[in-house]
């Protein structure tokens, strides 16, 4: 037999049912999209390395296009577009374009440009360091020291902006934690680039000394 609040439980189901649906379908939308968006940010970063810029340039166009495709999402299921998935869509966005600005020489591109909350750009930002890291290393292996110190210096400075954001955690969206990790990154970049550079000052110094020996000997 029914009871008194039949008619109020079975109203209330229906629109919880049915906001649910709209939940998953905007889930559904946004999943694929986050997916290539990470791609395409991934893709374009690996092509920065190769000094590709203009192909990098063309990667995060269409993942731009992709994030424009979930905007609707942010006033039909806030929830969905502020998820852990669509949030770190964004931050990896955020990472290939500041990483194309600092190795090609570009101006830094601002929150509002890329279309980001505030929060989400730092993140990305803290991951940028470990990309010039890489720079840096690479630039190491092949004996090209130009520049070197420049960056590193940007991945100092970086750090210590990032390090001032005083602010909990569910502000910040793991801000701190992000840092704290880039930390150890920036001491071993500076330990290797310290002892490249003291390598290369001796392997000079020791040529010098050949060729003032061979000059004597002759």
């Amino acid at each position: 037999m029914p009871s008194r609040y039949s008619d109020e439980l079975a109203e209330i189901s229906e629109q919880a049912v049915q906001r649910l649906g709209l939940r998953n379908q905007a889930r559904e939308q946004a999943l694929p999209a986050s997916r290539e968006v990470i791609r395409f940010s991934a893709n374009a970063i690996r092509a920065v390395h190769r000094g590709e810029f203009d192909e990098a340039s063309k990667l995060l166009e269409r993942a731009a296009q992709r994030l424009k495709d979930t905007e609707p999402i942010r006033q039909e299921a806030p929830e969905i577009y502020f998820a852990g998935f669509m949030t770190d869509a964004r931050k990896e966005f955020t990472e290939a374009h500041v990483t194309l600005a600092v190795l090609s020489g570009q101006s830094l591109p601002k929150p509002q440009d890329l279309g980001v909350e505030p929060s989400t750009y730092l993140n990305g930002m803290a991951e940028v360091i470990g990309e010039v890291r890489r720079y840096i290393l690479d630039s190491l292996r092949r004996d090209s020291f130009e520049g070197c110190q420049e960056f590193m210096d940007l991945m100092d400075e970086i750090y210590s902006i990032l390090v001032t954001v005083d602010f909990p955690e569910a502000v910040t969206g793991g801000l701190r934690h992000s840092t704290d990790q880039m930390r150890g990154v920036l001491e071993r970049t500076r330990g290797d680039l310290t002892m490249a550079l003291r390598q290369h000052k001796l392997e000079a110094q020791l040529a010098q000394w050949e060729r003032r020996q061979s000059g004597s000997s002759g």
